[in-house]
């Protein structure tokens, strides 16, 4: 088999090696890989709220949707997953998700759990195109999201009152 370069000439074996080197590294490193480990990934802020549980369920959901956050899940059993806004990095997509747990210690005490994991979109060789979380490196967009949500209680406290 004889390959033919762009001017008609054939193209030398140097070339032709290059060019299949090239090919095989995009083919392997490129679309598919291995999942990673993502054990240890998530970063955890606790805050107790002196407020029954309902009013506090209520200013998370408006702290979340004041700070413009998508809202995936919201059940009245005190769960939140949020979603920041889509960004690209090297043409790759990033987001950050928050997983809200409240939970009623008494009547008037919840307390709070925000989980904070990076994830980007990808395909892995186990996995169908989706998001994968990848480790949090910071945890400053949930302490602001633990001060909108005290103050909002803040908020509804005082306008009860």
């Amino acid at each position: 088999m004889r390959a033919v370069g762009t001017e008609g000439a054939p193209m030398s074996k140097a070339n032709w090696l290059a060019v299949n080197a090239l090919l095989l590294v995009i083919v392997l490193g490129g679309c598919a890989r291995a999942s990673r480990d993502t054990t240890g990934f998530a970063l955890y802020n606790n805050a107790d709220v002196e407020a029954p549980f309902v009013e506090t369920w209520q200013g998370t959901k408006k702290a979340l949707r004041d700070l413009d956050y998508d809202i995936f899940t919201r059940d009245k059993r005190g769960l939140f997953v949020a979603f920041t806004q889509m960004k690209r990095h090297w043409l790759v997509p990033r987001r950050t998700q928050y997983t809200i747990t409240l939970a009623e210690i008494d009547t008037d005490t919840t307390a709070i759990e925000i989980e904070t994991v990076n994830q980007v979109f990808g395909v892995t060789l186990l996995t169908y195109p989706g998001w994968h979380d990848r480790q949090a490196k910071s945890d400053g967009e949930a302490v602001a999201i633990l001060d909108a949500i005290r103050g909002n209680v803040a908020a509804e406290t005082t306008a009860a009152q």
